[in-house]
């Protein structure tokens, strides 16, 4: 799946982007956020995966890495993942864009890879944490807060203080 945003292509994220998208991770999210290629690589690898990543000639402009994954249990900061027991929602774990490449609608490209690729899995809704004050952009993408268990709220918890639940419906046209 290829498409075109402004001067962006958006492809599949491969394992090779891994090193390009940990140093966009490093200037986006604070070092309790930071992960490693262990856990990245996981996430591409699941066979559910729909990541993907923004790229502006052979510079890597942002990424998506998002997953078919359980209803109501995000995996943990960290995570090395193994295939879940059962894809019920998509999980979007992450979704950086370098701040050389904000303002190209790199962020909204990416997203619109991963929702076709979950609807084309049969996935209907997403789930995710925003982080960082992120939680405004994520309802320009429909998403909404949504109510959690003590438990849900605790694995939130460790995203951050300022970390929201939100699930919102994929849109399928």
């Amino acid at each position: 799946m290829m498409s075109q945003a402004s001067s962006l292509t958006i492809r599949r994220f491969a394992e090779s982007d891994v090193p390009a998208a940990l140093a966009i991770q490093a200037v986006c999210f604070p070092a309790f956020l930071l992960e490693d290629e262990a856990a990245f690589g996981s996430r591409v690898r699941l066979a559910s995966s729909c990541c993907f990543v923004a790229m502006q000639g052979d510079t890597m402009a942002g990424y998506v890495l998002a997953h078919g994954w359980p209803e109501g249990s995000p995996p943990p900061v960290g995570a090395v993942l193994a295939e879940p027991p059962q894809v019920d929602v998509l999980f979007i774990h992450d979704m950086a864009v370098s701040p050389d490449a904000r303002g190209l609608s790199a962020g909204r490209a990416l997203m619109e890879a991963a929702f076709m690729c979950a609807a084309g899995q049969g996935i209907g809704r997403a789930e995710l944490i925003a982080v960082g004050g992120a939680a405004t952009y994520w309802r320009t993408l429909g998403f909404t807060e949504a109510a959690t268990s003590d438990a849900l709220a605790a694995k939130v918890a460790g995203y951050g203080a300022d970390a929201t639940w939100m699930t919102g419906a994929i849109p399928l046209d």
